[in-house]
């Protein structure tokens, strides 16, 4: 065996390798065991079947047409699986209903069909190559199609939250989805390609798998999507109570009070610490300290502007705004203006 074709092996086993270890975090070893895991998982556990497949077609010798065909179903298998996946990880409490089993049949028709598929039929008879090329055809559309009907799932969950903000957990699913469907996109097409008059080499396949998967299993991490689903998406009320905290901070000059706290501003509109600092996050960009400071020296920026003020001390109006020390306003005021109180006054006065 030539030496880059050993290389080549070594490559695809290991992000086949890859894929296979990160199945079983996700089916066995993840301690939050949900739907949509174990969906992500089992879509990495065939998808290694059908590439290893491919690598054992490419670099092997005489490998059992059964396990051809057995591969190639598989590919059946992934497109709905990655249907329901989106699904689960874009509509609250999903559950698989019972009649999608339906859209395994033509996986169980074609995973029967090749166990029946003997070496002596594959080499001799005179249909095996239109039965080979139609099972191809019909294979790789079925895969698109459900990598465009995932697609359309996708951009419509989208489309919904253009008109709010999405809060950090939902712009991570989106973010992963993109990801997901673009790497499978980019998998589909490699093999497609190699069956185009060799367009690809068929080792480019596995390559292409392995890349993928080092980077999506990265970005899952990164994105902490393993630790979420779509009950993210479940309808509450957090613009609304993003309001009702906007009137108290901003409209009513709460943030002038320097004795607030986030556990006070929680306890005057009734709702625990934590969502009132995911709301703030969510909404205002900013965390609860950013969000007090910044309204504060938006009132300290206009005082020190008025003529009026002019007798008046930095200090002064640092504690007028609500700021406990001089020194926590120069660093704030700096913070948003990139200069101090004092610079701010010389240079627009």
């Amino acid at each position: 065996m030539k030496f880059l074709d050993i290389v080549l092996i070594i490559l695809s086993s290991a992000g086949l390798l890859h894929g296979v270890l990160f199945a079983l975090y996700l089916i066995v070893f993840k301690k939050k065991k949900t739907l949509t895991n174990r969906l992500l998982g089992l879509i990495l556990v065939f998808m290694a079947f059908r590439i290893g497949k491919s690598v054992m077609l490419n670099f092997g010798n005489d490998l059992e047409p059964v396990f051809i065909f057995l591969g190639l179903a598989l590919l059946l298998l992934i497109g709905p699986l990655y249907r329901w996946y989106v699904l689960g990880m874009t509509r609250p409490n999903f559950k698989l209903p019972k009649y999608y089993i339906i859209e395994l049949l033509p996986f169980l028709s074609v995973f029967i069909a090749s166990l029946f598929v003997t070496r002596e039929w594959y080499e001799n008879s005179k249909i095996v190559i239109i039965v080979f090329a139609s099972g191809l055809i019909f294979i790789y559309l079925h895969f698109i199609f459900y990598i465009a009907w995932a697609w359309t799932l996708f951009k419509r969950v989208k489309k919904e939250h253009e008109k709010i903000i999405p809060t950090k957990s939902q712009k991570a699913i989106l973010d992963w989805l993109f990801l997901l469907t673009i790497g499978f996109v980019v998998i589909w097409m490699s093999y497609v390609l190699n069956i185009l008059d060799d367009a690809v080499p068929y080792v480019v396949g596995p390559i292409v798998y392995s890349v993928a998967i080092y980077f999506l299993s990265y970005k899952a991490f990164q994105l902490k999507v393993t630790d979420v689903d779509g009950n993210t998406f479940e309808v509450n009320d957090n613009d609304q109570l993003f309001q009702q905290i906007s009137k108290l901070i901003v409209d009513e000059e709460l943030y002038l009070d320097s004795s607030i706290t986030l556990v006070k501003l929680g306890e005057m509109i009734g709702r625990s610490t934590q969502l009132t600092s995911n709301v703030i996050n969510q909404y205002s960009k900013r965390n609860f300290n950013d969000f007090i400071n910044f309204h504060r020296i938006q009132k300290a920026k206009k005082l020190l502007l008025d003529p009026k003020n002019e007798k008046y001390t930095i200090s002064s109006i640092a504690f007028d705004t609500g700021f406990s020390s001089l020194s926590s306003f120069n660093t704030a005021f700096k913070k948003f203006e990139a200069m101090t109180p004092s610079t701010y006054r010389k240079k627009n006065s």
